[in-house]
């Protein structure tokens, strides 16, 4: 009788997760690319859109995956949400970019690269704690980056009301429309962030 092996597709499933959270990494990097060397943006725009493109290939090839799967490491709801959690945070980082293209806004200000640095980090702690769940011995240390994470997410909601109090004193309406929804977006991939970061804790809290 031949003994049939789940464990190949289960270590596939910590593969895509790490691959989407090392996505988010690079597309956030691209974002603070942009907004720190305010060159090129068309070209580094769609290098973004191609990122984002690929998180969606990664979304994809999970949930694809929980489809075929008998077994899976975790409960397939957490490893569903948790790989659109991670989808999002990179298609918010994607209109931030698109929206600087369309509304031909000018150079970044402050607010905005702070932003970008604050979804930088939070992408980074993802990156770091989604390996941690692949083992029982290391799952509850992801509760680590997870509170960092919350903490970023609180720092971005700071900085996101303060760009919105300077937008309305010193800039005109049709600016303010403008970046008001590019700050909108950046602090939503934030928020996602934080949503990735709840997944991860209740995975380690039900499992470790």
């Amino acid at each position: 009788m031949v003994k049939l092996s789940f464990m190949p597709r289960e270590e596939k499933f910590f593969d895509l997760i790490e691959a989407g959270a090392a996505n988010a990494v690079r597309t956030a990097e691209a974002l603070k690319d942009l907004v720190d060397d305010w060159r090129d943006v068309p070209e580094k725009v769609m290098k973004i859109a191609d990122l984002e493109h690929a998180g969606d290939s990664v979304t994809h090839q999970i949930i694809a995956m929980l489809h075929r799967s008998f077994v899976t490491p975790f409960d397939r709801e957490d490893i569903a949400l948790l790989a659109h959690s991670l989808d999002d945070v990179t298609d918010f980082i994607h209109s931030a970019a698109d929206y600087m293209v369309l509304y031909k806004v000018g150079l970044p200000g402050p607010r905005v690269r702070v932003l970008a640095d604050i979804i930088v980090a939070a992408t980074k702690e993802m990156a770091i704690a989604a390996p941690k769940l692949r083992k029982t011995a290391t799952m509850k240390k992801v509760l680590e980056n997870c509170i960092e994470i919350n903490r970023l997410e609180n720092l971005a909601d700071q900085e996101y009301r303060a760009a919105l109090v300077e937008l309305f004193e010193e800039h005109e309406m049709a600016d303010v429309i403008k970046w008001r929804e590019i700050y909108e977006a950046m602090e939503s991939a934030t928020d996602r962030c934080e949503d990735v970061a709840n997944v991860f804790e209740g995975v380690a809290l039900k499992n470790a």
